[in-house]
């Protein structure tokens, strides 16, 4: 959901009921490459409370992970900020900073890298377990790793402690990955394809069991995936952030997002779903109807809408006029990006200013069970 620009003037010490978990404002990462500026991530506003999710889906190399580091704290934004709570994380004392680490857990992607290949299973749980002061005893650490394992059913927990990463299979990886950032009993998970080596049945499990810790203990999603089948599963009752080379071009309620698309981009991903009826797949548009199926550099944007080289709407005016973010003529609950839905008329001026995001967006998602 966008925010409007946070007023520190109204800041208090303790945040109010209202005030998001955890809030990106107008964000922007850029790497600096043999010379070379790679914006990663460009003016990314979103914000997420208690108990709510939301789903970051686009191709790869499209900003999501990067715009995930950077709510998680592992990276610093170029420009604009993160607050936790209402308090930037640049601005955080030591205790602070202590308890925005236990808040706010990251679950990566990629289990073969992020587990260190000398520590056993038991010793990678203990690790947050004892320095956070949760369990002091042996005997607690075993306990509390014993209940983690079988939330993610690894079961009987005794076979795997002892074990190491290389001694297990990826999805068994993947889910000590994910019982690594329960250890805290965090407040805002942050997952990052963390079904993407699992098994179909043992992915619902798992995705059900984040859905009750969403429901039943008010825990906060970020969920990065890139398939829309998964954003339309665990993310129904939320939001979803559709990112193209660092921008979200569509943002609003899932059921909206997936059912009324806005955006081409946002078409042709949903397009590019595989459809198990013969029939129905024949009428899908190869490709999605894009132009090219080639993303353009980090390093060499197209001027304008960095889509119109593969939109299928793309006008002369695209290649000029920034496209920001503006509610949808046809769907006022979606956020779209796109000069030609938002200004059909061609009125906006291409020389003029660019207009402003729009107004802070509802908190909470909407819609029924699929």
């Amino acid at each position: 959901m966008l925010e409007a620009a946070h007023d520190p003037a109204t800041s208090h010490d303790a945040p109010s009921p209202s005030t998001p978990l955890i809030e990106l404002d107008h964000a922007s990462q850029v790497f600096h490459v043999k010379g070379k500026d790679l914006p990663a991530v460009s003016d990314v506003s979103l914000s997420v409370g208690p108990g709510e999710v939301l789903c970051l889906v686009g191709e790869s190399g499209s900003g999501k992970t990067t715009t995930a580091r950077l709510a998680a704290g592992l990276a610093s934004p170029t420009s604009g900020s993160v607050r936790f709570e209402g308090k930037d994380l640049a601005e955080m004392t030591r205790a602070e900073r202590r308890e925005y680490r236990r808040a706010v857990q990251y679950i990566h992607q990629d289990p073969y890298a992020s587990l260190n290949p000398i520590r056993s299973i038991r010793s990678t749980l203990a690790v947050p377990l004892r320095r956070h002061g949760l369990a002091r005893s042996a005997a607690e650490v075993d306990q509390q790793v014993d209940e983690l394992l079988t939330r993610v059913d690894l079961t009987p927990p005794e076979s795997y402690r002892a074990k190491f990463p290389h001694q297990m299979s990826g999805g068994q990886r993947q889910r000590v990955s994910v019982a690594r950032g329960l250890t805290l009993s965090p407040r805002l998970l942050i997952a990052d394809e963390s079904t993407s080596m699992l098994d179909v049945s043992i992915r619902v499990s798992l995705l059900n069991m984040l859905t009750r810790l969403r429901k039943e203990e008010g825990v906060g999603f970020i969920y990065i995936t890139h398939d829309l089948a998964l954003a339309k599963y665990f993310a129904w009752e939320g939001r979803t952030a559709v990112m193209y080379l660092g921008k979200i071009v569509e943002a609003g309620p899932t059921p909206q997002v997936i059912n009324n698309p806005q955006h081409p981009y946002t078409r042709a991903l949903l397009e590019a779903v595989p459809e198990p009826d013969p029939e129905l797949s024949k009428q899908k548009k190869a490709g999605g109807g894009l132009l090219s199926a080639d993303l353009p550099s980090l390093s060499d944007l197209p001027s304008g809408c960095t889509f119109h080289p593969r939109c299928p709407l793309a006008e002369d005016r695209c290649r000029e006029i920034r496209p920001v973010l503006l509610p949808s003529p046809q769907a006022p609950a979606q956020d779209v990006a796109c000069t030609v839905l938002t200004d059909p008329a061609g009125a906006a001026d291409p020389a003029g200013p660019t207009p402003g995001p729009r107004a802070p967006a509802p908190t909470g998602g909407g819609g029924a069970s699929p």
